[in-house]
């Protein structure tokens, strides 16, 4: 009897062992059937969602490459040295140096001219104001002041033809001297007295240079030559507009002292001027 309880007991066990193997079995199907069912519904969903994706990467790529050919026109960053060098290169190659310069670039003949012009107008009014020292330094005119002032003004318009000399030398250009005109050696005058005449003769000069300087710089300008307009505005224009309001200040204290001794005194004052450096 025990014998046969026992495999009752078994019998049963078993059977209660495969009902739940098959309820696990059916449990895994059932999981199998979800998950491919959650599967195919998010491949459905991605082919839906790739086109936008694609088309959102394929304007990004566009959109980035033309920002880094628009950075590339705008800031030039390929550069390469030994292949844009081939011209100029060339140019220092076939550059005879018995009649051409190294360091020419970009410097117009234009540009040449009009230094070489304005050379020969320093020279000119120097030479006039050379003429000028001479005639004040007279026994019979014997005023020492203008005569030093005259002497200071004529090395001074010197030294402005020997920069632009030495400019011309360093663009590459060629320094052609022309004839300088023989001045006149008589200021007397009559109703003015010669001192009076003189300084307006000198303050008309330095008008007239400052024009010419002016004219300079328009032909510089216009050839689009940033580093001649900067030379002649810094080293000419500057210092003529002082010499133009210094002069102007001397004609008007000339016509204040009339003829005779205020002619004297202010010939003192210039000679001051003269020895302290307050000269323009």
């Amino acid at each position: 009897f025990t014998s046969w309880r026992v495999l009752d007991c078994l019998i049963v066990r078993r059977g209660r062992v495969c009902r739940i193997l098959s309820l696990v079995s059916a449990c895994q199907k059932m999981l199998l059937r979800r998950t491919a069912v959650v599967k195919s519904s998010w491949s459905a969903c991605s082919a839906k969602a790739c086109p936008v994706g694609r088309r959102a990467q394929g304007a990004v790529r566009k959109v980035s490459t033309k920002a880094s050919d628009h950075v590339e026109q705008l800031t030039g960053v390929v550069f390469e040295p030994f292949t844009e060098v081939k011209g100029e290169l060339a140019v220092v190659d076939k550059t005879n140096a018995v009649a051409q310069s190294f360091a020419r670039t970009n410097f117009l003949d234009i540009c040449e001219a009009a230094i070489n012009e304005q050379i020969n107008i320093e020279y000119n009014v120097s030479y006039v104001y050379h003429s000028l020292y001479a005639y004040f330094d007279r026994d019979n005119v014997a005023l020492p002041g203008l005569a030093a002032f005259f002497k200071a003004a004529s090395e001074e318009e010197r030294e402005h033809a020997e920069l632009l000399m030495e400019y011309q030398n360093t663009r590459g250009g060629r320094v052609r001297l022309a004839s300088i005109i023989q001045p006149e050696t008589e200021f007397h005058h009559s109703g003015k007295g010669e001192a009076l005449y003189a300084m307006e003769l000198a303050l008309s000069l330095e008008k007239l240079n400052f024009q010419k300087l002016r004219e300079l710089h328009d032909v510089a300008c216009n050839t689009n030559d940033a580093q001649m307009c900067d030379f002649i505005e810094g080293k000419l224009l500057a210092p003529q507009v002082e010499s133009v309001k210094q002069v102007a200040e001397y004609v008007s204290q000339l016509r204040r002292v009339g003829q005779g001794l205020g002619v004297w005194e202010f010939d003192r004052k210039v000679a001051a001027d003269v020895a302290t450096g307050n000269v323009a």
